[in-house]
Formats: C-alpha cells, sequence, structure tokens
C-alpha cells in the first residue's frame, strides 16, 4: 500500500521566516543601494519563489517598476543593471538572512511527527548556496535539519518553476516514486515546482509572502482579519493547481493523513482540493 514517504519544504515563508521578510526587505535595499531606485515591498513579493537574479529581472519587468525606470534612467533595465542590483543584494542578504531565522510556530513538532512515520525530510529554497549556507547554522540550531537541501544555483540546468530541486531532492533521499512526495510551498513558483515533478503540492496562506503577515500580526489577529489575508492568499493561488491549501506547517498532519488516504484507494495527485 502506497504512504507518503518524503515530504519536500521550501524555507523562508514556509518553515522559517514568518511572512518572508528577510528577501523581500532586502529587493528593496538592493534597488535602492544599487541604483537608488525605490521599488515597495509588494512589488519585492511578486516574483517570490524565483531564483533571486531572476527575481529581480521580474521585478524590472513589472509594468510600473519598468516605467519608473524608462522614467528616471531613460532607457529599459538591463542585464547589467540585474547584475549590478545582485552583485547588492548578495552581501546583504548573507549578513542579514540569520536575523530572520526563527521557525514558524508548529515546525518541530510537524518535523516530528513526520519523522516518527519515516517519512523524509528535504528542503529547497530561492536563496542562492552562499545565502543558504549562511542560514543553515540558525535553522540547525533552532530545530530545522533537514535530510538534504537544495539551493537554485546548485543545479547547472536552474530552479523554480521547473521541477530539478524537488527531483534532486527524491534522487539523494533515495525515493522512487514522485506520487509518495509532497511539496509545502509560500510561492506559486514553488507550487508549480512540485505539480511539474509529479508530487502532492500543499499551498502555505497565512505564514508567508502572500499574506505578508508578520508572525506577531498572524497570532493577534482577529478571525475576520485572518480572513480577508486568507482570501487575499486564496486569490493568488486560485490557479495555481495546488492540490491543499493551509495556514501555516502546523496544519500540515491533517493533509499528510488524507493523502495517506487517498493513495490507500489508488488516488494520485491530480486535482486541486482545499481543506
Amino acid at each position: 500500500m502506497k504512504q507518503i514517504q518524503g515530504v519536500i519544504f521550501d524555507l523562508a515563508g514556509t518553515v522559517v521566516d514568518f511572512g518572508s521578510f528577510a528577501p523581500t526587505t532586502i529587493f528593496v535595499e538592493a534597488f535602492r543601494r544599487g541604483f537608488d531606485f525605490d521599488i515597495s515591498l509588494q512589488e519585492a513579493r511578486v516574483p517570490m519563489g524565483l531564483g533571486k537574479w531572476d527575481h529581480i529581472k521580474a521585478v524590472g519587468e513589472l509594468p510600473e517598476v519598468a516605467q519608473r525606470w524608462q522614467t528616471q534612467f531613460g532607457r529599459e533595465m538591463d542585464e547589467e543593471d540585474i547584475d549590478t542590483i545582485y552583485d547588492t543584494f548578495m552581501p546583504l542578504q548573507i549578513a542579514k538572512v540569520g536575523e530572520h531565522a526563527d521557525l514558524i510556530p508548529g515546525t518541530e513538532d510537524v518535523v516530528e511527527g513526520l519523522r516518527e512515520q519515516g517519512i523524509k525530510i528535504g528542503a529547497c529554497t530561492g536563496y542562492p548556496r552562499a545565502v543558504l549556507d549562511a542560514l543553515l547554522p540558525s535553522l540547525n540550531h533552532n530545530g530545522f535539519t533537514p535530510d538534504y537541501v537544495v539551493a537554485t544555483d546548485d543545479l547547472e540546468v536552474g530552479g523554480r518553476p521547473a521541477a530539478f530541486m524537488a527531483l534532486k531532492n527524491m534522487l539523494e533521499l533515495g525515493l522512487g516514486d514522485v506520487t509518495t512526495c509532497i511539496k509545502v510551498d509560500d510561492s506559486v513558483p514553488g507550487i508549480s515546482e512540485g505539480l511539474n515533478a509529479g508530487m502532492w503540492t500543499v499551498a502555505l496562506l497565512l505564514s508567508g509572502n502572500e499574506a505578508g503577515l508578520t508572525q506577531e500580526q498572524f497570532e493577534t489577529a482577529d478571525e475576520a482579519t485572518l480572513a480577508v489575508a486568507r482570501e487575499k492568499a486564496q486569490k493568488a493561488f486560485s490557479t495555481s493547481g495546488a492540490h491543499y491549501q493551509i495556514d501555516t506547517i502546523a496544519d500540515l498532519p491533517k493533509v499528510v493523513a488524507d493523502i495517506n488516504l487517498r493513495l490507500a484507494n489508488g488516488e494520485r495527485p491530480y486535482a486541486l482540493i482545499t481543506i
């Protein structure tokens, strides 16, 4: 009987850094330092989940950002500009990523429960390896130690939304059936990654990039406020194809149990299910 064998987590906004503030705030600062050019935190959030060079390119291609860039510099953003912003971003992110290493509530208990079921834990991220290496000691110290983790620049073929990082996790974890794997992510490109790999996918609505709440805001908000944030995130994921949508990682055990029932009944990843 098939059961879940592996869960592959995104990092920021999924298991660490509630609201995914480490990368977004640094993007704003990198644009400002590199070119004295302002982008909003919301604009920085739009392409979240991509590799960071591709993320900068995608921000520059947002119509409102592209228009402001044209007005300020009299030309379109080019690859040399993207390189400059990326080179500004990297040391800032490496220096500050450890400041956003608190685990999202529920992470330790959920991972412990998965391990008790014999489920292997993988991870992948839009962070490049240099940033990931700066983050991992703090992650490990705080209680999240995946069996394997992939950075967006580890693989020559690239990262999200392609399936390569998720499939690399499967290979290294020795998992032979994509239908027994779950990809958990707070971004649309991360969900696409899991779907492209043929896995079950779980979108996180309130702990990550789309809601953009701090942990304090989440914990002190009334239900009406959470409902508004949840609806905003659901709209972002509405065409993503995610099989499940939940608030945070703390809700994952019920998803694993439900998928195990579906696998036992011969079902495979195929449609949106919201619980």
